[in-house]
Protein backbone atom coordinates (compact mmCIF):
# COMPACT_ATOMS: atom_id res chain seq x y z
CA UNK A 1 0.00 0.00 0.00
CA UNK A 2 1.14 3.55 -0.73
CA UNK A 3 0.00 6.30 1.63
CA UNK A 4 -0.21 9.28 -0.69
CA UNK A 5 0.20 12.91 0.32
CA UNK A 6 -0.27 12.12 4.01
CA UNK A 7 0.86 13.94 7.15
CA UNK A 8 3.37 11.85 9.12
CA UNK A 9 4.33 11.87 12.79
CA UNK A 10 8.07 11.20 12.53
CA UNK A 11 10.57 9.65 14.95
CA UNK A 12 10.97 12.98 16.76
CA UNK A 13 7.19 13.27 17.08
CA UNK A 14 7.23 16.17 14.68
CA UNK A 15 4.94 16.70 11.70
CA UNK A 16 5.97 16.13 8.09
CA UNK A 17 3.32 17.05 5.55
CA UNK A 18 2.74 15.75 2.06
CA UNK A 19 4.69 12.50 2.43
CA UNK A 20 4.46 9.31 0.38
CA UNK A 21 4.94 6.24 2.57
CA UNK A 22 5.30 2.90 0.81
CA UNK A 23 4.56 -0.32 2.69
CA UNK A 24 5.91 -3.49 1.13
CA UNK A 25 6.33 -7.03 2.49
CA UNK A 26 5.12 -5.97 5.91
CA UNK A 27 7.62 -3.16 6.36
CA UNK A 28 8.00 0.53 5.63
CA UNK A 29 9.89 0.48 2.35
CA UNK A 30 10.27 4.20 1.71
CA UNK A 31 9.25 7.65 2.93
CA UNK A 32 9.49 10.22 0.16
CA UNK A 33 8.24 13.60 -1.01
CA UNK A 34 6.85 12.09 -4.20
CA UNK A 35 5.31 8.85 -5.37
CA UNK A 36 7.77 6.03 -6.15
CA UNK A 37 8.27 5.46 -9.83
CA UNK A 38 6.37 2.60 -11.48
CA UNK A 39 4.24 1.89 -8.36
CA UNK A 40 1.03 0.12 -9.37
CA UNK A 41 -0.47 -1.14 -6.11
CA UNK A 42 -3.17 0.19 -3.79
CA UNK A 43 -3.03 3.91 -3.05
CA UNK A 44 -4.47 5.45 0.14
CA UNK A 45 -5.36 9.13 -0.21
CA UNK A 46 -3.88 10.86 2.84
CA UNK A 47 -5.65 14.20 2.50
CA UNK A 48 -6.82 15.31 5.95
CA UNK A 49 -5.17 12.26 7.55
CA UNK A 50 -2.24 11.64 9.89
CA UNK A 51 -0.08 8.53 9.74
CA UNK A 52 1.54 7.54 13.03
CA UNK A 53 2.90 4.45 14.78
CA UNK A 54 0.32 2.16 16.31
CA UNK A 55 0.03 1.86 20.09
CA UNK A 56 1.72 -0.84 22.18
CA UNK A 57 -0.33 -1.75 25.23
CA UNK A 58 2.32 -2.60 27.84
CA UNK A 59 0.02 -4.28 30.38
CA UNK A 60 -3.27 -6.07 29.74
CA UNK A 61 -5.46 -9.00 30.74
CA UNK A 62 -7.44 -9.41 27.52
CA UNK A 63 -9.84 -12.27 28.42
CA UNK A 64 -11.28 -10.09 31.18
CA UNK A 65 -13.51 -8.37 28.64
CA UNK A 66 -16.15 -10.79 29.97
CA UNK A 67 -15.99 -8.93 33.30
CA UNK A 68 -16.40 -5.40 31.93
CA UNK A 69 -18.61 -3.52 34.40
CA UNK A 70 -19.05 -6.59 36.62
CA UNK A 71 -17.35 -5.26 39.75
CA UNK A 72 -17.66 -1.54 40.33
CA UNK A 73 -17.07 0.93 43.17
CA UNK A 74 -14.97 -1.52 45.14
CA UNK A 75 -11.49 -1.46 46.66
CA UNK A 76 -8.96 -3.61 44.83
CA UNK A 77 -8.82 -6.54 47.26
CA UNK A 78 -12.63 -6.68 47.63
CA UNK A 79 -12.98 -6.35 43.86
CA UNK A 80 -10.61 -9.28 43.33
CA UNK A 81 -11.86 -11.60 46.07
CA UNK A 82 -15.60 -10.95 45.87
CA UNK A 83 -16.13 -10.47 42.14
CA UNK A 84 -13.19 -11.25 39.88
CA UNK A 85 -11.70 -14.44 41.33
CA UNK A 86 -15.08 -16.24 41.64
CA UNK A 87 -15.93 -15.31 38.05
CA UNK A 88 -12.51 -16.40 36.80
CA UNK A 89 -12.94 -19.80 38.47
CA UNK A 90 -15.68 -20.49 35.92
CA UNK A 91 -13.71 -19.53 32.80
CA UNK A 92 -13.24 -22.11 30.04
CA UNK A 93 -11.34 -22.38 26.77
CA UNK A 94 -14.22 -20.97 24.69
CA UNK A 95 -14.82 -18.06 27.06
CA UNK A 96 -11.14 -17.10 27.03
CA UNK A 97 -10.91 -17.40 23.24
CA UNK A 98 -13.95 -15.18 22.61
CA UNK A 99 -13.04 -12.76 25.38
CA UNK A 100 -9.57 -12.34 23.92
CA UNK A 101 -10.92 -11.94 20.40
CA UNK A 102 -13.28 -9.20 21.60
CA UNK A 103 -10.32 -7.46 23.26
CA UNK A 104 -8.38 -7.69 20.00
CA UNK A 105 -11.30 -6.14 18.10
CA UNK A 106 -11.52 -3.27 20.57
CA UNK A 107 -7.74 -2.86 20.54
CA UNK A 108 -7.56 -2.75 16.76
CA UNK A 109 -10.43 -0.26 16.66
CA UNK A 110 -8.50 2.04 19.00
CA UNK A 111 -5.13 1.70 17.32
CA UNK A 112 -3.47 -0.86 19.61
CA UNK A 113 -1.33 -3.09 17.43
CA UNK A 114 0.29 -5.18 20.18
CA UNK A 115 -0.49 -6.05 23.81
CA UNK A 116 1.57 -7.42 26.69
CA UNK A 117 -0.88 -9.90 28.13
CA UNK A 118 -0.76 -11.76 31.43
CA UNK A 119 -3.34 -14.49 32.06
CA UNK A 120 -3.98 -18.22 31.56
CA UNK A 121 -5.66 -20.57 29.04
CA UNK A 122 -2.70 -19.54 26.92
CA UNK A 123 -3.48 -21.75 23.91
CA UNK A 124 -6.84 -20.02 23.48
CA UNK A 125 -5.33 -16.56 23.84
CA UNK A 126 -2.69 -17.34 21.23
CA UNK A 127 -5.33 -18.65 18.84
CA UNK A 128 -7.45 -15.51 19.24
CA UNK A 129 -4.54 -13.13 18.70
CA UNK A 130 -3.33 -15.13 15.70
CA UNK A 131 -6.83 -15.11 14.19
CA UNK A 132 -7.13 -11.34 14.69
CA UNK A 133 -3.86 -10.50 12.96
CA UNK A 134 -2.68 -8.41 15.90
CA UNK A 135 0.50 -8.87 17.94
CA UNK A 136 0.91 -9.89 21.55
CA UNK A 137 3.45 -10.78 24.18
CA UNK A 138 1.56 -13.41 26.16
CA UNK A 139 2.60 -14.75 29.55
CA UNK A 140 1.16 -17.39 31.83
CA UNK A 141 0.86 -15.65 35.22
CA UNK A 142 2.51 -17.85 37.87
CA UNK A 143 1.31 -17.94 41.47
CA UNK A 144 2.56 -20.34 44.12
CA UNK A 145 2.23 -20.49 47.88
CA UNK A 146 4.23 -23.52 49.06
CA UNK A 147 7.76 -24.84 48.72
CA UNK A 148 6.97 -28.02 46.81
CA UNK A 149 8.64 -28.59 43.46
CA UNK A 150 7.61 -25.62 41.33
CA UNK A 151 8.01 -27.62 38.11
CA UNK A 152 5.12 -29.87 39.15
CA UNK A 153 2.69 -26.94 39.12
CA UNK A 154 0.26 -27.11 36.16
CA UNK A 155 0.74 -23.36 35.64
CA UNK A 156 4.52 -23.70 35.34
CA UNK A 157 4.15 -26.66 33.00
CA UNK A 158 1.77 -24.58 30.87
CA UNK A 159 4.34 -21.77 30.88
CA UNK A 160 7.07 -24.10 29.61
CA UNK A 161 4.91 -25.87 27.04
CA UNK A 162 3.44 -22.74 25.53
CA UNK A 163 6.80 -20.98 25.38
CA UNK A 164 8.25 -23.83 23.36
CA UNK A 165 5.14 -24.08 21.18
CA UNK A 166 4.41 -20.45 20.39
CA UNK A 167 7.37 -18.13 20.99
CA UNK A 168 8.09 -16.05 17.87
CA UNK A 169 5.40 -17.80 15.85
CA UNK A 170 3.11 -16.09 13.30
CA UNK A 171 6.16 -14.30 11.82
CA UNK A 172 7.06 -13.15 15.35
CA UNK A 173 3.70 -11.53 15.94
CA UNK A 174 3.30 -13.87 18.92
CA UNK A 175 5.96 -13.71 21.61
CA UNK A 176 5.81 -15.66 24.84
CA UNK A 177 6.97 -13.96 28.02
CA UNK A 178 7.42 -15.23 31.57
CA UNK A 179 5.30 -13.86 34.37
CA UNK A 180 5.30 -13.87 38.15
CA UNK A 181 1.89 -12.55 39.08
CA UNK A 182 3.02 -10.53 42.11
CA UNK A 183 4.98 -10.70 45.34
CA UNK A 184 1.85 -11.35 47.40
CA UNK A 185 0.81 -14.33 45.23
CA UNK A 186 4.18 -16.08 45.17
CA UNK A 187 7.11 -17.14 47.31
CA UNK A 188 10.87 -17.09 46.90
CA UNK A 189 11.01 -20.62 45.50
CA UNK A 190 8.61 -19.80 42.70
CA UNK A 191 10.15 -16.43 41.88
CA UNK A 192 13.66 -17.89 41.64
CA UNK A 193 12.49 -20.77 39.44
CA UNK A 194 10.62 -18.56 36.95
CA UNK A 195 13.42 -15.99 36.95
CA UNK A 196 16.02 -18.68 36.24
CA UNK A 197 13.93 -20.10 33.42
CA UNK A 198 13.41 -16.64 31.88
CA UNK A 199 17.13 -15.96 32.03
CA UNK A 200 17.91 -19.35 30.49
CA UNK A 201 15.53 -18.70 27.60
CA UNK A 202 16.43 -15.01 27.37
CA UNK A 203 12.72 -14.35 27.60
CA UNK A 204 10.93 -11.23 28.80
CA UNK A 205 9.54 -10.99 32.32
CA UNK A 206 6.19 -9.41 33.21
CA UNK A 207 5.16 -8.76 36.82
CA UNK A 208 2.80 -6.66 38.95
CA UNK A 209 4.74 -4.33 41.26
CA UNK A 210 3.56 -2.00 44.05
CA UNK A 211 0.08 -1.44 42.65
CA UNK A 212 -1.39 -0.47 46.02
CA UNK A 213 0.02 0.95 49.23
CA UNK A 214 -1.22 -2.15 51.10
CA UNK A 215 0.64 -4.50 48.74
CA UNK A 216 3.78 -2.39 49.03
CA UNK A 217 3.78 -2.09 52.82
CA UNK A 218 2.83 -5.72 53.49
CA UNK A 219 5.75 -6.82 51.32
CA UNK A 220 8.09 -4.73 53.44
CA UNK A 221 6.64 -6.27 56.59
CA UNK A 222 7.09 -9.80 55.23
CA UNK A 223 10.61 -9.36 53.90
CA UNK A 224 12.57 -7.34 56.42
CA UNK A 225 11.80 -3.95 54.92
CA UNK A 226 12.34 -4.94 51.28
CA UNK A 227 9.95 -3.34 48.82
CA UNK A 228 8.52 -5.44 45.97
CA UNK A 229 11.17 -3.99 43.61
CA UNK A 230 13.95 -4.90 46.04
CA UNK A 231 12.44 -8.33 46.69
CA UNK A 232 12.13 -9.26 43.01
CA UNK A 233 15.59 -7.90 42.26
CA UNK A 234 17.14 -9.98 45.05
CA UNK A 235 15.71 -13.12 43.45
CA UNK A 236 16.89 -12.40 39.92
CA UNK A 237 13.52 -11.47 38.44
CA UNK A 238 14.98 -8.35 36.78
CA UNK A 239 17.96 -10.13 35.22
CA UNK A 240 16.20 -10.23 31.86
CA UNK A 241 14.11 -7.65 29.96
CA UNK A 242 11.31 -6.88 32.41
CA UNK A 243 8.06 -4.96 32.37
CA UNK A 244 6.90 -3.95 35.85
CA UNK A 245 3.23 -3.02 35.80
CA UNK A 246 1.85 -0.19 37.95
CA UNK A 247 4.79 0.83 40.24
CA UNK A 248 2.48 3.32 41.93
CA UNK A 249 4.19 3.14 45.33
CA UNK A 250 7.86 2.65 44.42
CA UNK A 251 10.24 4.59 46.63
CA UNK A 252 13.88 5.39 47.37
CA UNK A 253 16.27 2.69 46.17
CA UNK A 254 13.54 1.26 43.91
CA UNK A 255 14.25 3.94 41.30
CA UNK A 256 17.96 3.08 41.24
CA UNK A 257 17.20 -0.63 40.75
CA UNK A 258 14.70 0.00 37.96
CA UNK A 259 17.24 2.21 36.17
CA UNK A 260 20.19 -0.15 36.70
CA UNK A 261 18.26 -3.22 35.51
CA UNK A 262 16.68 -1.47 32.53
CA UNK A 263 13.15 -2.30 33.71
CA UNK A 264 10.25 -0.74 31.81
CA UNK A 265 7.49 0.61 34.02
CA UNK A 266 4.03 0.11 32.53
CA UNK A 267 1.86 2.87 33.95
CA UNK A 268 -1.90 2.13 34.00
CA UNK A 269 -3.41 5.50 34.88
CA UNK A 270 -7.12 4.89 34.29
CA UNK A 271 -7.23 1.58 36.17
CA UNK A 272 -5.14 2.93 39.04
CA UNK A 273 -7.33 5.99 39.41
CA UNK A 274 -10.59 4.04 39.11
CA UNK A 275 -9.54 1.56 41.81
CA UNK A 276 -8.12 4.44 43.90
CA UNK A 277 -4.72 2.73 43.94
CA UNK A 278 -2.83 5.97 43.36
CA UNK A 279 -0.85 7.80 40.68
CA UNK A 280 2.44 6.46 39.36
CA UNK A 281 5.31 8.92 39.81
CA UNK A 282 5.97 9.19 36.10
CA UNK A 283 7.81 12.53 36.42
CA UNK A 284 10.43 10.98 38.70
CA UNK A 285 10.75 7.91 36.48
CA UNK A 286 11.35 10.14 33.47
CA UNK A 287 13.80 12.30 35.41
CA UNK A 288 15.78 9.14 36.25
CA UNK A 289 15.64 8.11 32.56
CA UNK A 290 13.70 4.96 33.39
CA UNK A 291 11.72 3.75 30.40
CA UNK A 292 7.98 4.27 30.86
CA UNK A 293 5.27 2.69 28.71
CA UNK A 294 1.48 2.77 28.97
CA UNK A 295 -0.91 -0.07 29.75
CA UNK A 296 -4.66 -0.30 29.99
CA UNK A 297 -4.85 -3.13 32.54
CA UNK A 298 -8.07 -5.06 31.97
CA UNK A 299 -11.42 -3.66 30.89
CA UNK A 300 -12.77 -5.04 34.16
CA UNK A 301 -10.97 -2.17 35.88
CA UNK A 302 -10.62 0.42 33.11
CA UNK A 303 -13.30 -0.11 31.45
CA UNK A 304 -12.15 0.36 27.87
CA UNK A 305 -9.13 -0.05 25.60
CA UNK A 306 -9.41 3.49 24.22
CA UNK A 307 -5.71 4.35 24.10
CA UNK A 308 -6.21 8.04 23.36
CA UNK A 309 -8.16 8.22 26.60
CA UNK A 310 -5.34 6.38 28.39
CA UNK A 311 -2.73 8.76 26.98
CA UNK A 312 -4.67 11.84 28.07
CA UNK A 313 -4.99 10.47 31.60
CA UNK A 314 -1.30 9.51 31.62
CA UNK A 315 -0.39 13.08 30.75
CA UNK A 316 -2.71 14.91 33.13
CA UNK A 317 -2.79 12.66 36.23
CA UNK A 318 0.79 13.48 37.18
CA UNK A 319 0.20 17.20 36.56
CA UNK A 320 -2.62 17.21 39.08
CA UNK A 321 -1.14 14.82 41.64
CA UNK A 322 2.32 16.40 41.72
CA UNK A 323 0.92 19.91 41.18
CA UNK A 324 3.16 20.59 38.21
CA UNK A 325 1.61 21.41 34.82
CA UNK A 326 4.96 20.69 33.14
CA UNK A 327 5.28 17.20 34.67
CA UNK A 328 4.60 15.00 31.61
CA UNK A 329 4.67 16.44 28.10
CA UNK A 330 2.67 15.33 25.06
CA UNK A 331 5.85 14.10 23.34
CA UNK A 332 6.81 12.03 26.39
CA UNK A 333 3.29 10.62 26.35
CA UNK A 334 3.42 9.69 22.67
CA UNK A 335 6.83 8.09 23.16
CA UNK A 336 5.47 6.00 26.05
CA UNK A 337 2.49 4.89 23.95
CA UNK A 338 4.48 3.86 20.90
CA UNK A 339 8.20 3.13 20.74
CA UNK A 340 8.68 2.60 24.49
CA UNK A 341 5.92 0.01 24.51
CA UNK A 342 7.45 -1.71 21.50
CA UNK A 343 10.87 -1.80 23.17
CA UNK A 344 9.35 -3.21 26.35
CA UNK A 345 8.07 -6.13 24.26
CA UNK A 346 11.43 -6.73 22.61
CA UNK A 347 10.16 -5.38 19.30
CA UNK A 348 13.08 -3.17 18.30
CA UNK A 349 11.93 -2.85 14.69
CA UNK A 350 8.50 -1.53 15.66
CA UNK A 351 6.90 1.61 17.05
CA UNK A 352 8.46 4.09 14.63
CA UNK A 353 7.81 5.37 11.13
CA UNK A 354 11.24 4.67 9.70
CA UNK A 355 12.38 2.82 6.62
CA UNK A 356 12.88 -0.86 7.42
CA UNK A 357 10.58 -0.88 10.45
CA UNK A 358 7.58 -3.15 10.54
CA UNK A 359 4.47 -1.40 9.28
CA UNK A 360 2.46 -1.22 12.50
CA UNK A 361 0.59 1.95 11.60
CA UNK A 362 -2.59 3.83 12.30
CA UNK A 363 -4.33 6.57 10.36
CA UNK A 364 -6.00 9.37 12.32
CA UNK A 365 -8.64 11.59 10.72
CA UNK A 366 -7.40 15.05 11.63
CA UNK A 367 -9.97 16.81 9.47
CA UNK A 368 -12.37 16.84 12.41
CA UNK A 369 -13.66 19.68 14.63
CA UNK A 370 -11.93 18.31 17.73
CA UNK A 371 -8.57 18.31 15.91
CA UNK A 372 -8.72 21.90 14.64
CA UNK A 373 -6.99 24.28 14.66
CA UNK A 374 -3.49 22.80 14.84
CA UNK A 375 -1.01 24.86 16.84
CA UNK A 376 0.90 21.71 17.78
CA UNK A 377 -0.14 18.26 16.54
CA UNK A 378 1.37 16.41 19.51
CA UNK A 379 -0.79 18.53 21.83
CA UNK A 380 -3.89 17.73 19.80
CA UNK A 381 -3.18 14.00 19.70
CA UNK A 382 -2.78 13.73 23.47
CA UNK A 383 -5.39 16.22 24.68
CA UNK A 384 -7.98 16.46 21.88
CA UNK A 385 -8.06 13.24 19.87
CA UNK A 386 -10.64 10.51 20.35
CA UNK A 387 -10.42 6.80 19.63
CA UNK A 388 -13.15 7.30 17.06
CA UNK A 389 -10.75 9.45 15.01
CA UNK A 390 -8.79 6.32 14.05
CA UNK A 391 -9.90 5.20 10.62
CA UNK A 392 -7.29 2.54 9.77
CA UNK A 393 -5.12 0.11 11.73
CA UNK A 394 -2.35 -1.87 10.06
CA UNK A 395 -0.14 -4.61 11.54
CA UNK A 396 2.91 -5.83 9.64
CA UNK A 397 1.54 -4.15 6.54
CA UNK A 398 -1.85 -5.88 6.75
CA UNK A 399 -4.95 -3.73 7.21
CA UNK A 400 -6.99 -5.11 10.11
CA UNK A 401 -9.51 -2.29 10.49
CA UNK A 402 -10.67 0.37 8.06
CA UNK A 403 -13.55 2.84 8.20
CA UNK A 404 -15.64 0.80 10.61
CA UNK A 405 -14.95 -2.59 9.05
CA UNK A 406 -12.94 -5.40 10.63
CA UNK A 407 -10.98 -7.37 8.06
CA UNK A 408 -10.12 -10.40 10.23
CA UNK A 409 -12.83 -10.56 12.90
CA UNK A 410 -16.53 -11.35 12.61
CA UNK A 411 -17.49 -8.72 15.16
CA UNK A 412 -21.18 -9.65 15.40
CA UNK A 413 -20.39 -13.32 16.07
CA UNK A 414 -17.68 -12.36 18.56
CA UNK A 415 -20.01 -10.15 20.59
CA UNK A 416 -22.72 -12.81 20.50
CA UNK A 417 -20.34 -15.52 21.76
CA UNK A 418 -18.97 -13.27 24.51
CA UNK A 419 -22.46 -12.58 25.80
CA UNK A 420 -23.32 -16.28 25.67
CA UNK A 421 -20.20 -17.26 27.61
CA UNK A 422 -20.76 -14.48 30.14
CA UNK A 423 -24.36 -15.48 30.74
CA UNK A 424 -23.33 -19.12 31.27
CA UNK A 425 -20.72 -18.13 33.86
CA UNK A 426 -23.11 -15.85 35.70
CA UNK A 427 -25.70 -18.66 35.78
CA UNK A 428 -23.10 -21.02 37.29
CA UNK A 429 -22.06 -18.66 40.09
Amino acid sequence: MLFKNITVLNDNFEIEKGRFVLVKDGRIASIEDASPEDYSGEVYDGKGKLLMPGFYNAHAHSPMTLMRGYGENMALQDWLNKRIFPFEDKLSSPSVYWGTLLAMAESIRFGIVSSSDMYYFIDDMVRAVADSGAKANISRAISNFDNNDVWNLPSVQEMQRTYEAYHNTEDERIKMDMSIHAEYTSNETGVRAVADYAREKQANMHVHVSETRLEHEECKARHGGMTPVQYFNSLGAFDTRTTAAHCVWVEGEDFDILKEKGVTVASNPVSNLKLASGVCNVPELLRREIRVAIGTDSVASNNSLNFFEEMKMFAIASKMYYQDPTAVTPVETLRAATVNGALSQGRGDCGRISEGCRADLIVVDIDQPNMQPVHNMANNLVYSASGSDIVLTMVDGRVLYRDGEYMTIDIEKTMFEVQKETDAILHAL
